[in-house]
């Protein structure tokens, strides 16, 4: 069966406030215009993940906010503490305890975690945007790998193609 992957690093975060800890800190003005354009952007696509699994982290759970109005099909959404600032083994171990029923997911998370995990994954995939993967994963990136796996069990390193890794910078 082919899967889908929707890895998305959350939106540009405010440090207006020092003392607000880590995990509460909201998206800043450019944060939420750039979790906009990536949303325009999914909806043109017509990304339908059927599985949102979201970092607890305020900046993630605004980008969630921002993105789901342009999602072609609603979702189940999972908000996670054990997302904010996971490692890639981590985040790995977690998709692979994705129900087998569940074609399409998407991940929203933090670098450097999500960056390793995408780069962990690619195995192939459209140059360019290999290269783009290798160098960064800036803040409302979003990558999107499939993978031909009987279920997300079997999800590991170079399993899956790089699709397209879409820069909200590129957008207009």
């Amino acid at each position: 069966m082919k899967r889908r992957i929707y890895l998305l690093r959350h939106g540009k975060s405010s440090w207006s406030d020092p003392g607000r800890a880590d995990r509460d800190r909201p998206l800043n003005a450019r944060g939420r215009a750039a979790a906009e354009r990536i949303g325009a952007w999914c909806a043109e696509a017509g990304v339908a993940p059927e599985l949102v699994l979201c970092s607890a982290a305020a900046r993630a759970r605004e980008t969630l906010a921002l993105l789901l109005p342009h999602l072609k099909t609603p979702a189940r959404i999972e908000v996670e503490d054990g997302l904010y600032l996971a490692a890639a083994s981590e985040l790995l171990a977690r998709l692979r305890r994705v129900d087998a029923g569940i074609g399409s997911a998407m991940l929203i998370g933090h670098n450097p975690g999500l960056h390793e995990l995408a780069r962990l994954l690619a195995g192939g995939g459209e140059a360019k945007a290999l290269a783009k993967l290798e160098t960064k994963f800036p803040t409302a990136a979003l990558a999107e790998l499939s993978f031909e796996l009987k279920d997300w069990r079997a999800l590991d390193a170079g399993k899956a193609r790089l699709e397209r890794l879409v820069l909200p910078r590129a957008l207009p």
